[in-house]
């Protein structure tokens, strides 16, 4: 009988329907250059749905800021090859915050083109939801971009509701609700 790999905690190995073998794991900040680099082929709509604004580049500081989080009220997890952090092309990161309140979570994914379409967004998603749930919050939300139909629609299948922004035209702002409702 072969023996099972043991992986440390938020580590798997997915294989996707392509046949690909990713690597899920936490964010670590040797990650910094291989994502500087591997945002050069995102495509503008890409990184504009991700940022919610055009960016032309990710510069050192902003790789710096990303893969360097705070164990306590972030989590980010790459899809990466089974290389080396440091070493291994990301092809996707997703990261939550727990906001000032200490109640929500802001989320946030980005999936590149070469690997859009095979399930890895919604694989994360539900990563993002357990760990807030172990956090024990209330509500994790992000904001989308209207025409973004499938993350809009990815939201949905999970269970998340639209709300309205009126300060914000263009965004919609998907909400799951992780507390149980109360008895009436």
């Amino acid at each position: 009988m072969a023996a099972r790999e043991r992986l440390p905690p938020w580590h798997e190995r997915q294989r996707l329907p392509n046949g690909r073998e990713v690597l899920i794991r936490p964010i670590r900040p040797e990650d910094a250059e291989p994502i500087r680099a591997a945002f050069g082929l995102l495509g503008p709509e890409e990184v504009r749905q991700r940022f919610l604004y055009a960016l032309k580049e990710l510069t050192p500081d902003m790789a710096e800021r990303l893969t360097r989080i705070n164990p306590k009220t972030e989590f980010a997890l790459v899809a990466a090859e089974p290389l080396p952090p440091g070493e291994a092309l990301v092809g996707a990161v997703a990261r939550i915050a727990i906001d000032d309140n200490g109640h929500d979570a802001e989320f946030a994914i980005l999936v590149s083109h070469y690997v859009a379409g095979l399930g890895l967004g919604r694989y994360l998603m539900t990563r993002l939801v357990k760990w807030a749930r172990g956090k024990k919050l209330d509500r994790v939300y992000g904001d989308v971009f209207e025409h973004n139909q499938p993350m809009l629609a990815l939201a949905q299948s999970l269970g998340f509701e639209r709300e309205f922004q009126q300060d914000a035209p263009g965004l919609v702002r998907v909400v799951l609700n992780l507390k149980p409702a109360e008895a009436a």
